[in-house]
C-alpha cells in the first residue's frame, strides 16, 4: 500500500504468496485491526498466527475434532475457534511493549452447550460474546473477566433456537451485544438479548442459504449474503433496546444534564421506530 501525492493510496498485490503450511483446507481468514499478524484456520483442528511477510509465529492445536469457524477479536487480543465439541476456545496473542511478537496463550473457554458450536461472534468492544449451538440454544457470555486469575466468562442469557438443532446456523452480535441475529437457510431471526425475547423473523430473504450476517458499525443496519446478493435490513431490535435503557436509566439520574443527554437518545431512537413504522404503541 502506497500513498500517493494526492493523498490516496495505491494498492499492489504482492508477487509472492504465503508458504503452504496447512494440510488440509482453509476455511477461515483474519488480519488482526491492529496489523500485527493474520490467523488462518483449516478444517481439521490447526490455526497458523502469521506475520504480514507469511512467515508463522505460532500453531494451534484447538482439539475440536474439526475446525468450523475461527475469527480474530476486535480488540485484536484474541482468537477464537468453534467445532466438533460443545465449546468456543479463546486464546490471546501476546506481543511485548516495542511490537514483538512474543506467544499465544489459552485465554477461556465458553462451556455450555451440550452439542457442537455452529458460530460465535464478538461484540464490538470485545466483553461479550455470543455462540449458537446444535443443541437448539444461543447463549449471551460476559467475557470481561480476569482470566489470568482463572476466572471463567459469565453466561447471561440462554434463548431457544430450535433450528440449529437440524442445519447449519450463521450468526451476528450487534457492537452493543442487544440484539442476536441468527441465520438459518434462507431466513433471519432478530432476538433482544435482554431478554432473549425474538422480535423479528425475515422468511426467505435469500434465494439460497445464507452464508454470512454482520451489522455496520452503528448497529443500526444489518447485512446478509447468500445469493451473490448483498441485503441490509434495519436493526428495529436494535433502536427497541435503546428505547427500554435510556426509559430505565432516566428512572435513575441524578442531575438535570444526564437526563437531558438521555432523554435526547431515547427520542432518537423513538423517532427512527416511528419513521421505519415500527413504533410499538
Amino acid at each position: 500500500m502506497m500513498k500517493r501525492d494526492d493523498g490516496g493510496y495505491t494498492f499492489t498485490a504482492t508477487p509472492e504468496d504465503f508458504p503452504k503450511k496447512h494440510k488440509a483446507p482453509i476455511v477461515n481468514i483474519g488480519i488482526a485491526d491492529t496489523g500485527k499478524f493474520i490467523m488462518t484456520a483449516s478444517s481439521d483442528t490447526t490455526i497458523l498466527i502469521w506475520n504480514l511477510k507469511g512467515q508463522v509465529l505460532s500453531t494451534i492445536n484447538t482439539n475440536h475434532m474439526n475446525n468450523t469457524y475461527a475469527a480474530i477479536s476486535p480488540c485484536s487480543r484474541f482468537v477464537a475457534s468453534c467445532g466438533f465439541t460443545p465449546d468456543v476456545k479463546v486464546w490471546e496473542v501476546c506481543f511485548g511493549k516495542k511490537g514483538d511478537f512474543q506467544e499465544v496463550v489459552r485465554a477461556f473457554e465458553l462451556k455450555g452447550h451440550s452439542a457442537a458450536v455452529h458460530f460465535f461472534a464478538f461484540s464490538n468492544d470485545s466483553r461479550r460474546m455470543a455462540s449458537v449451538s446444535k443443541d437448539g440454544t444461543w447463549k449471551l457470555w460476559d467475557t470481561d473477566v480476569e482470566y489470568k486469575k482463572q476466572q471463567d466468562p459469565y453466561l447471561l442469557r440462554t434463548g431457544r433456537f430450535e433450528e440449529a438443532s437440524t442445519v447449519p446456523c450463521r450468526l451476528a452480535l450487534s457492537p452493543d451485544a442487544q440484539v442476536l441475529a441468527l441465520a438459518s437457510g434462507s431466513s433471519i431471526h432478530l432476538y433482544n438479548t435482554r431478554r432473549g425475547e425474538k422480535e423479528e423473523c425475515f422468511e426467505q430473504v435469500h434465494g439460497e442459504c445464507i452464508s454470512d450476517l454482520s451489522f455496520d458499525i452503528t448497529g443500526r443496519l444489518l447485512a446478509s449474503c447468500g445469493d451473490r446478493a448483498v441485503r441490509l435490513f434495519h436493526n428495529t431490535p436494535g433502536y427497541r433496546a435503546v428505547v427500554e435503557e435510556m426509559q430505565a436509566l432516566l428512572k435513575r439520574a441524578s442531575n438535570e444534564s444526564t437526563r437531558q443527554r438521555l432523554q435526547q437518545q431515547l427520542t432518537q431512537a423513538q423517532e427512527a421506530l416511528k419513521n421505519l413504522g415500527a413504533l410499538k404503541k
